[in-house]
């Protein structure tokens, strides 16, 4: 028995021993290294909480070194829901060097929230800068169109850095490539030339700017800047400004030249229109020339007109008659 007990005690202080040196690498590095862990601590990580002890030192001593104290038990936490440590000590030694206010809570938020959080730093120390419209969509540029119908392809580049308060939950690029787009079409739909755009057209990136179009999103945006602007469908036209005058010369004389139309097919319309009222007023003079005789009739049976009486007016009308073709004779005697 005394063998047996012996034997026993030799194997439990060789496993022991073998536990000690699988950990005492980690701790003698962290030791020295003036990021000390706890003998117990790294023990709980290797047999109980199976998390890998030189993992949470290295990254221990990353974050110490650098000036920052955190603590294994929130390393270990981090780790064990599937978070990436070194990517998340690595981003608060880089914001605390930028002097960007990050606590290790809300970068390992971030973390777990799918986003970069070591990429979303970098970009908020140096910004990126986006293009808009993406290419990679398919558009390489945007379409806008003036108040004078003039249609102008425009491309702008957004500078945009992280903004690492709404980085959980806030809208990524693409939300930032559709509002500007969409700001920079209204504001050129809101200008009277194309013209004007062409002229200055960093009124149109200001205007975009104070819309306030980075609400919400995961980015703040620096700058807007206009890259390039041309009127559309003039690639091989050297002089754009006298083509389009000229075009804008020719649908104006078109315009004329159908209002010229129209008012010369009102007059002919009118001057029908008079024909017709001629007709009816000859017509309605010939009825009343018709009933002269039934008059003289009645006259005659009702004894208010006698023979001598319609001699005399027939005399009268003869020489009325005769009167009028001798006019009518000389007239065209005088013409001749």
């Amino acid at each position: 028995m005394p063998v047996i007990l012996g034997i026993f005690l030799l194997v439990v202080i060789f496993v022991f021993a073998a536990i000690i040196l699988s950990v005492l690498a980690a701790w003698v590095q962290a030791w020295g290294s003036g990021a000390y862990i706890k003998m117990t601590s790294l023990l709980g990580m290797k047999l109980l909480r199976k998390v890998p002890v030189m993992l949470i030192t290295h990254a221990r001593i990353q974050a110490t070194k650098a000036g920052i104290d955190i603590d294994t038990d929130l390393l270990e936490a981090h780790y064990l829901a599937r978070g990436n440590v070194i990517n998340v000590v690595q981003a608060l030694i880089a914001a605390d060097k930028a002097n960007i206010e990050l606590s290790f809570q809300q970068a390992a938020a971030i973390d777990l929230a799918g986003r970069d959080i070591l990429d979303a730093v970098a970009t908020s120390v140096n910004p990126k800068v986006i293009d808009c419209p993406n290419p990679d969509k398919g558009s390489a540029f945007l379409d806008a169109v003036a108040k004078d119908g003039i249609r102008l392809l425009i491309k702008a580049r957004v500078t945009v850095r992280t903004n690492l308060e709404q980085l959980v939950g806030g809208a990524t690029e693409d939300t930032i490539i559709a509002r500007v787009g969409q700001g920079i079409v209204s504001a050129v739909g809101s200008m009277t030339s194309y013209k004007n755009v062409l002229e200055n057209p960093d009124h149109i990136s200001q205007k975009v700017l104070e819309s306030g179009l980075d609400a919400q999103t995961a980015f703040e945006i620096v700058s807007i800047d206009i890259a390039d602007v041309s009127v559309a469908g003039t690639a091989n036209t050297a002089n754009v400004g006298a083509q389009l005058e000229t075009e804008r010369a020719e649908a104006d004389k078109k315009m004329r030249q159908a209002e010229a139309e129209g008012r010369r097919a009102m007059a002919i319309a009118q001057e029908q229109e008079m024909r017709a009222r001629v007709q009816e007023m000859q017509a309605k003079v010939i009825e009343a020339q018709a009933e002269v005789p039934k008059a003289i009739a009645q006259a005659f049976r009702d004894g208010n007109l006698g023979v001598m009486d319609f001699y005399k007016m027939q005399n009268v009308m003869a020489d009325t008659s005769m009167r009028e073709n001798l006019s009518g004779g000389d007239e065209s005697g005088k013409t001749e």
